[in-house]
């Protein structure tokens, strides 16, 4: 199965307040606090329990939400004993809260202040930044962006999938690490698999499902039972809608993926996550239809897209900026390696389309990620491109996929590139827009 079939999806700090870019002297203003911070984590039933460093929030804790186009302030603290930084994906246009080429890392003890203007909405990921190969493995936070009006759903749910290494010992192993004889656990939303009874639904309820997947180096496939899966979003910009096929949505590290789900059948009838990790199928969560009415009468027709976030419907590929930029060539440095002094991948004036031709001549999938800017997928023949826009694509060994995007804001900003495999380095390079 290709990681990026379309149908399947790819489905598939100093502490000097930062001023984006973009400034919104009008927007309303809202708060986050995030801390990066050492915590205990329940792996399992009985006592298996490691820790791992977190972004966590001020209880009680919760999937942070906020308005389109207001102003958000982020309070940082590193209560870590190593630096860590915070990378936000799904965030374009702000090259003042880029990590590395606009601020370095927060240092152990010390706190900065970030501010981001929300003008998109979409599901976004809080990053946790940290050295390769250390104690203790990154966890992130979901950031949910409402969009401006409500949208038509009954139940709208955040599904954070983590995968862990642990050893014989209990602890947890950091990526960038070899894992050896470690044994692999998946969470969600920091639940382990259990045999609980179907959780209830009605008849006729429209859910949006928003699956990330948080794990640092393994591509992910979810599978929804028995019911379809509707695509709305991807890497939080509405997709045009289409059905994932047999209802499996594959997802590369750092991918978020919306989808309505209908529930449609009789009372009893109860269905599965399903998630594979290329090696095994993990039962995560069941639902049941419930013996209640159903919640209206027939079911809601198909659904439009999402109130579009603005970004272009044309692309000039005609005359775009056409790069070549082979993976895991020597110019990718890890971050510790990384500066702005080097020379970038490319520079782009503001506005112009740039195409990039990613090559993959390494043995392993390696997945991409573009700070800054979301991309359009292209087809095989360069003459189109996907009906979504991605932040994140896996490459498969051998593979060249080239993507686009507008050059629409200034600034410098990072390229990431990290092979699937536990051990791997997080490698980095930039790109300057002006």
């Amino acid at each position: 199965m290709s990681l990026t079939d379309r149908r399947v999806v790819l489905a598939g700090l100093g502490a000097t307040a930062l001023v984006p870019l973009r400034s919104a002297a009008t927007a309303p203003s809202q708060s986050l606090s995030l801390r990066a911070k050492s915590q205990v984590v329940e792996l399992g039933p009985g006592p298996r329990r490691s820790s791992a460093s977190a972004w966590t929030q001020p209880a009680p804790a919760s999937v942070p939400r906020y308005k389109r186009g207001s102003m958000l302030d982020i309070a940082l603290q590193n209560e870590l004993p190593v630096p860590a930084m915070l990378s936000i994906r799904g965030i374009d246009g702000a090259p003042g809260v880029e990590p590395l080429v606009a601020r370095p890392a927060l240092a152990p003890g010390a706190g900065a202040s970030v501010s981001v203007l929300l003008d998109h909405a979409g599901t976004r990921l809080c990053d946790l930044w940290l050295p390769d190969g250390g104690t203790q493995p990154p966890r992130p936070v979901p950031l949910i962006v409402d969009e401006p009006e409500a949208v038509a759903v009954d139940q709208d749910e955040v599904f954070l999938i983590e995968e862990w290494r642990i050893r014989a010992d209990g602890t947890a192993i950091a990526p960038g690490t070899e894992p050896g004889d470690a044994k692999v656990f998946h969470t969600i939303n920091n639940a382990y698999p259990s045999d609980q009874q179907g959780i209830p639904v009605r008849a006729n309820q429209r859910l949006r499902f928003r699956f990330i997947n948080a794990s640092q180096r393994t591509v992910i496939a979810v599978k929804m039972e028995k019911l379809e899966v509707r695509v709305m979003a991807i890497d939080g910009h509405p997709a045009e809608p289409f059905l994932a096929r047999n209802g499996a949505l594959v997802l590369a590290p750092g991918t978020r993926v919306d989808a309505f789900i209908d529930v449609l059948g009789p009372p009893g009838l109860t269905f599965s996550m399903l998630l594979h990790d290329g090696k095994q199928s993990i039962a995560f969560r069941q639902w049941a239809i419930s013996d209640e009415p159903p919640v209206r009468p027939a079911p809601l027709p198909a659904a439009a897209p999402l109130p579009s976030n603005g970004l272009p419907e044309r692309l000039d590929l005609k005359n775009a900026l056409r790069v070549d930029l082979p993976l895991g060539s020597p110019e990718w440095v890890t971050p510790a390696a990384f500066s702005s002094s080097a020379q970038p991948a490319f520079r782009a004036r503001t506005g112009r389309t740039v195409v990039l031709a990613l090559a993959n001549r390494t043995a392993t999938a390696t997945v991409f990620h573009l700070h800054g800017h979301h991309f359009r997928l292209l087809d095989r023949l360069d003459d189109g491109w996907k009906p979504f826009w991605l932040d994140t694509l896996a490459i498969e060994p051998g593979q060249v996929q080239r993507i686009a995007f507008a050059a629409d804001y200034a600034g410098r900003f990072l390229l990431e590139s990290v092979a699937t495999d536990w051990a791997a380095p997080r490698l980095v390079r930039w790109y300057d827009v002006g």
